[in-house]
């Protein structure tokens, strides 16, 4: 390859650019290739047969017109689902963690992968592995939550379901690209790519967990940089993350891809170059393999560098080598054609979309349910359907909106009997501050058996800054990628719209369909029934009547805790010991106290918090041995028995707790969970096994030991001790 070929390996263009009336064409591929070629494209996002073939046109094109013939990765957003014209859209990320369920999860990412497989796309842009540590961040939707076990194991699950059983990627499968490594979910004010402030052993004990995870256990084959810098370096040009960690440590063999415009930002923001082709040279010494959207630091300026001496030949050569290597692995240079009329067959396969129900059933979170208000009986008399959510299928960012998503007031109308009246009123908007709609709901909420309140926010339909539909800007967002928030309260007048409705004495129901916790501390006094929604997918009005009419009972569990208010972020349940205040002594309004002179320190609901329709019992928590070496594993086992009149999914969580270290640790931290489905009356006892990594921590040199010492066992509320000799 000459060097030119190899610089065009490492750049990236977008098939928008190469259409024509929705067809590719030949003379602006000319121009742009050179006869070079491309490492990546972007998809054309195209309706599937269209997709597949123009995909197969610019394949073609590159085979033929180019001097070695090299296919393009053809790459794609697949947060949750394939983001193109009529793809399935399931839960958001962040609904599909409430699910707490790996093999559901595992099912969608599998899914995801056929239908863009299907339309020429060999790589996903996915999943993000960012810690949720701050609830004002717009992009906590895209995260699995705040957990560094839950969201590695919903990592590696979803790695699994994007790239099969490898090493090689099959032909209904992506490469999974993790994102945004690392620290990208804390940053500063809550802000999209703001600094990330911290030290190493916060970055490997916490941040990184998920993306080793993903990495080691699942071989992921691509790994994305953040935006942010995080303690002074900019996650772009982090040789320590790069090279050292990835690559050295891991052993990582994919490449790396940079965000779109990250390498720019050096120059533009970071303020660590001083040109375009500076920020190139950082980039490429650091060990980042792609640059995008297109070719700018990896361009002109750049091969000046190499030609003259100043950039080492080896690191082009290394860049290049890695995407190969990943192309090579994708089958792109034997079979780089997708079928057309199979990609027409496939994308929204009536399975798919009653698995997008089943996903957004089990991601629904029963927060309250005081006198048991849920279920509702479907013959009932009359209800009163209310809020700016009521009637709008919000589905989170990063997919394409489609007029076939159910929203929660089609799905009641169809779940109810015949004889039901079903009233709707919007009542306000979601951001807006008139309250001329108060009327219409209230009357609504007088007139009918029981009120149920959709609340929330909304999330733009693509992500990222600026983009369009047909030339048309999205509508207002709430939530998503850099629609971060300065205070937690809904938006608007909706509060006063929940407090309208609740006062006329009518029992209300109150369904949260947004992208972060919110506070909600009058609701949660107040409303007897809450159900967390998150953006529950294009099924997502069906599976909330399934939930709210008992035929499916809910089984979702928190994946981040919900604050009482922005004051007390953050607010993650895997603090150290002296996060949550030293006296003790909470205040109110009216009455202050010590540590927040008006408030309790703690979460309004907790993570892991998650009602059900029946009652489960625990009983007989067993570790064994209770003295193990720092070799040693430890089986944990406890008996779960539903005790309740109706068939449930339960969450059985574990925690441990090192009771005394040399360096501080969480009060306590998820190891592991189960998701079981009992009958009324049956039990089942679930097995855990602790090993070394589980009971480690990162002494004062930095060094991962198990320490001698007592730890203790915290599952569904019991508790048991073991000794580490």
């Amino acid at each position: 390859m000459t060097l030119e070929e190899k610089m065009r390996q490492m750049g990236y263009a977008d098939c928008a650019q190469f259409a024509e009336n929705g067809k590719f064409s030949a003379e602006p591929a000319k121009k742009f290739f050179k006869g070079l070629g491309v490492g990546g494209l972007q998809d054309p996002r195209m309706a599937p047969k269209i997709a597949a073939k123009f995909v197969n046109a610019i394949q073609k094109f590159l085979i033929k017109n180019t001097r070695l013939g090299i296919p393009a990765l053809v790459t794609s957003e697949c947060l949750h689902g394939h983001m193109s014209t009529g793809a399935t859209i399931f839960p958001q990320a962040i609904a599909l963690a409430s699910s707490w369920n790996t093999d559901l999860v595992k099912k969608v990412a599998t899914t995801a992968a056929r239908e863009a497989r299907a339309v020429g796309v060999c790589q996903a842009f996915s999943p993000d592995l960012d810690l949720a540590r701050d609830p004002r961040w717009g992009r906590v939707e895209e995260t699995y939550g705040e957990d560094p076990h839950l969201v590695g194991r919903m990592g590696v699950a979803y790695v699994k379901g994007l790239q099969g059983t490898g090493p090689k990627i099959g032909p209904e499968h992506l490469v999974a690209t993790l994102k945004h490594f690392a620290a990208h979910g804390s940053p500063q004010g809550g802000l999209n790519a703001g600094p990330v402030a911290g030290g190493e052993r916060e970055l490997r004990d916490t941040y990184l967990e998920p993306f080793r995870a993903a990495v080691t256990e699942a071989g992921a084959l691509s790994v994305m940089p953040a935006y942010s810098e995080f303690d002074g370096i900019p996650c772009s040009v982090s040789k320590f993350l790069l090279r050292k960690i990835l690559r050295q440590e891991w052993g990582f063999r994919g490449y790396t891809f940079a965000d779109y415009g990250a390498i720019q930002m050096l120059y533009s923001a970071h303020k660590t170059a001083a040109s375009i082709a500076e920020a190139g040279r950082q980039a490429v010494e650091a060990g980042l393999d792609m640059e995008t959207p297109s070719i700018f630091a990896y361009g002109e300026g750049l091969l000046r560098l190499v030609k003259t001496g100043k950039v080492s030949l080896d690191l082009i050569d290394q860049a290049v080598s890695n995407i190969l290597r990943v192309k090579f692995l994708t089958g792109l240079f034997e079979n780089p054609f997708t079928e057309p009329k199979g990609a027409f067959e496939i994308v929204n396969h009536p399975r798919h979309r009653k698995l997008s129900r089943r996903a957004g059933r089990e991601s629904i979170i029963l927060l309250k349910n005081k006198g048991n208000l849920l279920p509702l009986d479907k013959n009932i008399k009359s209800v009163a359907v209310i809020g700016p959510n009521a009637d709008a299928a919000e589905l989170g960012d990063y997919c394409i909106p489609k007029s076939s998503a159910v929203t929660a007031l089609e799905g009641i109308r169809k779940a109810v009997s015949r004889r039901t009246k079903v009233s709707y009123a919007c009542g306000c908007g979601l951001f807006e501050l008139a309250k001329d709609g108060f009327a219409a709901a209230v009357k609504a909420a007088k007139e009918s058996e029981v009120a149920i309140i959709f609340v929330g926010e909304s999330s733009m339909s693509l992500g990222g800054v600026g983009w369009v539909i047909s030339g048309k800007k999205t509508p207002p967002s709430l939530c998503g990628e850099g629609y971060d928030r300065a205070d937690l309260n809904l938006p608007g007048v909706q509060q006063k719209l929940v407090e309208a409705v609740a006062a006329t004495g009518t029992p209300t129901v109150v369904v949260l369909i947004n992208g972060r916790p919110l506070s909600i501390c009058w609701i949660a006094e107040h409303i007897p029934a809450i159900l967390e929604a998150w953006y529950p997918g294009e099924e997502g009005g069906h599976a909330l009547a399934d939930i709210i009419f008992g035929k499916v009972n809910p089984s979702g569990k928190l994946p981040i805790s919900f604050p009482r208010s922005v004051g007390h972020v953050q607010s993650y349940y895997n603090h150290k010991p002296t996060a949550r205040g030293h006296y003790h002594k909470p205040g109110r309004p009216g009455k202050p106290g010590r540590d927040y002179v008006f408030s309790k320190t703690s979460p309004l609901f907790d993570f892991g918090h998650g009602l059900s329709y029946t009652r489960f019992r625990y009983s007989n928590l067993r570790v064994r041995p209770t003295k193990v070496t720092s070799a040693g594993r430890v089986e944990v086992k406890v008996d779960v028995a539903n005790t309740g009149r109706v068939a449930g999914k339960e969450v059985v969580q574990l925690y441990i707790n090192d009771l005394v270290s040399t360096t501080t640790t969480p009060v306590k931290a998820l190891r592991g969970f189960r998701k079981i489905n009992l009958k009324p009356n049956q039990k089942q006892t679930v097995h855990f096994t602790l090993t070394s990594d589980d009971l480690s921590l990162l002494n004062e040199h930095m060094r991962r030991v198990v320490e001698p010492g007592k730890f203790e066992v915290m599952v569904g509320g019991l508790k048991k001790r073991f000794e580490a000799i």
